[in-house]
């Protein structure tokens, strides 16, 4: 979305929807804060900031995706006449910044030139290593303080949260995303600064660090603090008078997710029946997520039955892989490996009720080309049980795989 005051020609809101209304990654969750709420599984998002304009406002929203189309936008703009403003009133700004992956130095997530003051931050981060990305402190230098006039603590502390993210909403401060997989987890925090403005006369340069512990991707420690190069992307909020500095622009869609292979039940249903070597019936059922799964019923006559599913990496990279599974009550456990090596020694797929539920499969280095996912069953949990006939559950439902390349 961007925002034109007063017949510019750059825009002085630009940002990804989601983003914009403090929630990274693509995702849609609740947000209850005082300025932008999210509802309705994010179709419904309302935002209160005051956007004051002497002559015109131009709004502009854009589809930047080439395979989903928007079904239906609806949208409703309050604004009030009055005879005049007074001169010093300033602008609205939102500017969305990223690096994929973090570069050497802070993290840059406002660079302004002018009076005004800041009212807000939201910042998202991928990672890229497992640990604790936010060991950073957020640093504000005003009007061209050579050392940081406000020097914060850290960035859990920056959001107004201590030890480490969970998920909360608060009127001011939050964290409406945050999930700990390891590598390629997401997390996003928002704080606004309404009670507490940071004023500036002539400038603001606003940055965090990005440091932690640094990990490799099997999750050995090789260094307890340091630089790590995780994903970062930010949004920052304020008010200036006059026409803001460009001090970063929104990169095409491409740049802004993770580079992300994904292979739904349909299409791990197509890899599946092509390999003679699965021993039992493989077909496909509706899914607990409700996108369908690969349903792999082993033969009897088998002790160690076993499903393999082909992927294809279009280059070589280190790419983050996570499975998505049916648990139910007749579902076995199983031996997840990758090209031979395993990546899970025991998975158990029970549970008393169907549940889609995700696994991760770490990091690993992969060449371009074919690779093989093998599902070898092991034995049931003792409570697992076909309710038609008493037998012991020994099945599995493979929902979805993903990929994600990790930038270097």
């Amino acid at each position: 979305m961007r925002a034109y005051w007063d017949g510019a020609e750059e825009p002085a809101i630009e940002a990804p929807i989601g983003d914009f209304f403090a929630v990274g990654h693509g995702a849609s969750v609740p947000v209850d804060s005082i300025p932008v709420q999210v509802s309705s599984e994010g179709r419904a998002r309302n935002c209160f900031w005051r956007m004051p304009f002497r002559e015109s406002a131009r709004l502009t929203v854009s589809n930047d995706s080439a395979e989903h189309a928007v079904r239906s936008f609806y949208y409703y703009i309050d604004y009030e006449e009055l005879p005049s403003l007074p001169g010093d009133t300033p602008y609205f700004h939102a500017q969305y910044r990223q690096e994929y992956p973090c570069q050497p130095g802070d993290y840059l997530i406002l660079d302004a030139e002018g009076r005004g003051h800041l009212v807000g931050t939201v910042l998202s981060v991928w990672h890229t290593r497992g640990g604790w990305f936010g060991e950073g402190d957020d640093r504000f230098y005003i009007d061209g303080d050579p050392l940081p006039t406000l020097h914060g603590t850290g960035t859990e502390d920056y959001f107004s949260d201590a030890w480490g993210f969970r998920p909360f909403n608060q009127p001011f401060h939050g964290v409406t995303l945050w999930d700990e997989r390891g590598i390629a987890s997401r997390g996003t925090a928002y704080r606004w600064h309404i009670a507490d403005p940071v004023r500036f006369d002539k400038s603001l340069v606003f940055t965090i660090e990005h440091t932690g512990p640094i990990l490799d991707l099997s999750g050995k420690r090789l260094q307890n603090y340091g630089e790590r190069s995780d994903c970062f992307s930010s949004v920052a909020f304020w008010y200036q008078t006059g026409r803001a500095k460009r001090f970063a622009r929104m990169p095409p869609v491409e740049e802004r997710m993770p580079k992300r292979l994904f292979y739904g039940a349909r299409r791990i249903l197509d890899e599946a029946l092509a390999r003679a070597e699965a021993i039992g019936a493989v077909s496909f059922q509706g899914g607990a997520g409700g996108g369908g799964r690969v349903w792999f019923q082993p033969a009897d006559d088998q002790e160690t039955p076993w499903l393999e599913i082909d992927f294809e990496t279009p280059e070589a990279s280190v790419y983050a892989i996570e499975g998505r599974l049916s648990h139910s009550w007749d579902y076995g456990d199983y031996r997840v490996s990758l090209d031979g090596r395993p990546v899970e020694a025991r998975a158990s797929f029970y549970s008393p009720t169907l549940e889609s539920v995700s696994h991760s499969w770490g990091a690993h280095a992969l060449a371009q080309g074919r690779h093989t996912l093998r599902f070898e069953y092991l034995g049931s949990d003792p409570r697992s049980r076909n309710k038609a006939n008493g037998k012991v559950g020994r099945l599995m439902g493979l929902e979805s795989i993903e990929l994600f390349a990790i930038p270097d």
